[in-house]
């Protein structure tokens, strides 16, 4: 069940009974190779009690662990939109029918590292909830984040209708899907427990100037981990805002921002330093 605020009761359980745990994954293209989606399945498996499925829709299942259920990735239905800085191929996942789960799934990014235990995901909630991770981004606006989300398969259908009819007049309107998402998911969405999902950038980096002394912190409720933005793991292992930034001891980079060697402006360049975080390195893994 749901509060008035639209955050689901954590001793809420699904109205049927227990649901079956489901996992899915997307990937496509070469950003991400098969080493991100095994990491995935590893951490997966090691904090979700025994049975679940683990679905991913692919174009490459070459090197993918044999316990991943790989389907073919379906077929976009439209040109990919240009100039636009959500991911709309994961609009796929709203298809009617996915050729293998049905029901309830846990949708999961690939570059999201797993902590804590997974089951509660399965039990808050109705099995025709749509839920997703709440953006710390805009406060004041009632957004969910894609990187993780529970929906049942097939309810999101209307969205691809609607997205297939204009695509780049929806990409340009929303800009990312987990605003259209939020905005029409058939009878609205709710959001995890607070502190089961951790936004990497905005949760673990401290703020300025503690981010040249501190090493980003897991905080102590989270479940996932989720890497918005210019972040992904290996980078917080490395210790690095972005994979365009070289990576400096804490004063060679407040150096190289007051002679001039950045991309933005000197607060934003102080402001985007992060050290390595060992413990991301500990559960992003098989």
């Amino acid at each position: 069940m749901t509060s008035r605020r639209g955050v689901v009761n954590p001793g809420g359980r699904a109205k049927s009974g227990a649901m079956h745990k489901q996992f899915l994954a997307i990937r496509w293209g070469r950003k991400y190779g098969p080493e991100y989606l095994n990491r995935l399945y590893g951490m997966v498996a090691r904090h979700t009690t025994p049975p679940f499925d683990f679905w991913c829709l692919t174009d490459d299942p070459v090197g993918t662990r044999p316990e991943v259920k790989c389907l073919p990735l379906p077929d976009l239905g439209c040109e990919p939109p240009k100039n636009t800085l959500g991911k709309w191929g994961k609009s796929r996942l709203w298809r009617p029918d996915l050729g293998g789960p049905t029901g309830p799934v846990l949708f999961l990014d690939l570059d999201v590292v797993v902590t804590g235990s997974m089951d509660g995901f399965f039990e808050v909630g109705s099995p025709d909830d749509v839920i997703l991770a709440r953006s710390p981004t805009n406060p004041f606006e009632k957004l969910g984040q894609t990187s993780i989300y529970r929906y049942p398969v097939g309810k999101l259908a209307p969205l691809r209708e609607m997205f297939l009819a204009d695509p780049q007049g929806i990409a340009d309107r929303y800009r990312f899907e987990q605003r259209f998402v939020s905005r029409h998911a058939p009878g609205g969405i709710s959001f995890w427990p607070k502190g089961w999902v951790a936004h990497y950038k905005r949760h673990c980096i401290p703020t300025f100037p503690m981010n040249y002394i501190r090493t980003p912190h897991l905080p102590k409720e989270t479940r996932v981990v989720i890497f918005p933005g210019p972040l992904n793991p290996p980078d917080a292992i490395a210790g690095r805002y972005r994979d365009t930034v070289p990576e400096r001891p804490p004063l060679d980079h407040i150096a190289a921002g007051f002679r001039g060697e950045r991309r933005e402006g000197l607060l934003s360049h102080l402001r985007h330093y992060t050290l390595p975080a060992p413990w991301v390195a500990e559960h992003w893994r098989e």
